[in-house]
């Protein structure tokens, strides 16, 4: 990730804070810490952040009310929660609230990291490109249209999605595994029908696609002109 990458940590123990900061700064994160729940919450007042780490045990306000807090906000913002090993019920209650993830304490920086770097992969989505050209369609991805020669070719719903998927990452190979699970009610074998389907309303020849390839052993990629 790059420095762009704003996160921000809030524990009461100072040795955590200054050794999280320290490893994730040099991982290429911008780092913000915070002592409790009350510092934290001017934080969020001022500045946006790609994920927050909170631990649950603080004194005073504890991290699971401030989780709560900041949903009720309408803040969405991917949280990761320290917990005490063994306490299911705080990783339970953590996750009903909407947090992202859970790292029972004692932990190793690399972990934390590895697991952050999932987290912001998975809400980091980038958007699609304007217009994708395909053997004389185009797909307008921010209208949800498809037109070509003799005008509006209709998508149902499941297969705008897909393709909007597909093309935020033109070229590259996707899993059906990840489609499916970025999809709406999506299964890997829904997601084979509606490529099937989309072949049939965008490839020259849906029996040999050329715009959306079959990745064996991954799954599909979208192949402009």
């Amino acid at each position: 990730m790059s420095a762009e990458t704003h996160l921000l940590i809030v524990d009461d123990d100072d040795r955590i804070r200054s050794l999280l900061k320290q490893y994730l700064t040099r991982e290429g994160h911008s780092v913000t810490t915070a002592a409790d729940a009350a510092a934290a919450r001017k934080l969020f007042q001022t500045f946006s952040f790609d994920l927050a780490v909170f631990d649950i045990m603080m004194p005073g306000e504890d991290g699971l009310s401030l989780l709560k807090a900041l949903r009720e906000d309408g803040n969405d913002t991917p949280v990761m929660l320290l917990t005490a090993r063994g306490q299911a019920s705080d990783r339970i209650e953590g996750l009903r609230l909407g947090a992202d993830d859970y790292l029972p304490k004692p932990f190793e920086p690399e972990e934390l990291a590895l697991r952050a770097a999932a987290i912001l992969k998975r809400s980091h989505v980038p958007p699609p490109p304007e217009e994708i050209e395909m053997s004389g369609l185009v797909f307008e991805a921010a209208k949800g249209l498809l037109h070509g020669p003799d005008g509006h070719i209709r998508l149902t719903d499941s297969e705008l999605q897909l393709l909007t998927l597909l093309a935020r990452h033109p070229g590259d190979p996707i899993s059906r595994e990840d489609l499916a699970a970025q999809a709406s009610n999506g299964t890997e074998r829904s997601i084979d029908v509606q490529v099937t389907r989309l072949r049939k309303k965008i490839e020259p020849d849906p029996r040999n696609p050329i715009h959306i390839q079959t990745v064996r052993g991954i799954g599909y990629r979208l192949m402009p002109d």
